[in-house]
């Protein structure tokens, strides 16, 4: 349960930065009916897919975690990962190779977005749900942000958890574009990221408060 509230928590604290990447592709989903309780059901099939995906992805880093769980340095890793995020906010070198990493998939997704094509054409509930499976896979820095907090859960459960989680927690910011239609200004949106750093900052404390095991309920609890 404490891994669902984070999860939660994280994914409602950074939806904005889902706005605005994306809001475009939430804005543009294709419209069957007009009937207001249709809509809003089929984005809410297209986030459930989004869910499902993230929460594949937790499964799968989640084994990685238990397997370092087992070896003992399931300490080290949290910290190891919470300091590479305070270092990619202060080493310009390592910010730089994140960004292309982040970028690089992009190089490799010419099927899925054709894919993705196909099921605007269609646009069924199953095929908002495919369409939503699928953006779960696009390239985005905040689920890999995520991601790398769920390896440090210890156990494949755990980090499922924590991807369901985040998942739920930004389905009120994607939904809300999708009602309102419009994304939030441009000036609003660099707002948004410019408090990007801190989030990632606080990401990054709490991770190797996590691997210190000082025995404090919930932020660092022992393990």
């Amino acid at each position: 349960m404490d891994w669902i509230l984070a999860g939660i928590t994280f994914g409602f604290l950074g939806s904005f930065h889902c706005i605005g990447m994306c809001g475009p592709l939430a804005l543009s989903l294709p419209k069957k009916s007009l009937d207001q309780v249709y809509f809003i059901g089929s984005r809410l099939i297209y986030n459930t897919g989004r869910v499902v995906t993230y929460t594949a992805l937790g499964g799968i880093v989640g084994l990685f975690s238990r397997m370092i769980s087992i070896s003992g340095y399931q300490q080290a890793l949290s910290i190891g990962v919470g300091s590479l995020l305070l270092l990619t906010l202060g080493w310009r070198k390592i910010s730089n190779v994140l960004s292309q990493l982040e970028s690089l998939p992009y190089k490799l997704i010419g099927n899925l977005t054709n894919r993705m094509k196909s099921l605007f054409a269609n646009g069924s509930m199953g095929s908002l749900f495919l369409i939503g499976i699928l953006n779960g896979f696009l390239p985005c820095g905040f689920v890999y942000l995520a991601l790398a907090t769920a390896v440090t859960s210890g156990s494949a459960e755990s980090s499922m958890f924590f991807m369901a989680g985040f998942g739920f927690g930004t389905i009120p910011a994607m939904l809300g574009v999708s009602l309102a239609g419009v994304l939030i200004s441009a000036e609003w949106r660099q707002k948004l990221k410019n408090f990007s750093p801190y989030f990632i900052a606080a990401v990054g404390i709490i991770l190797i408060l996590r691997g210190l095991n000082l025995g404090i309920p919930y932020i660092s609890p022992a393990l």
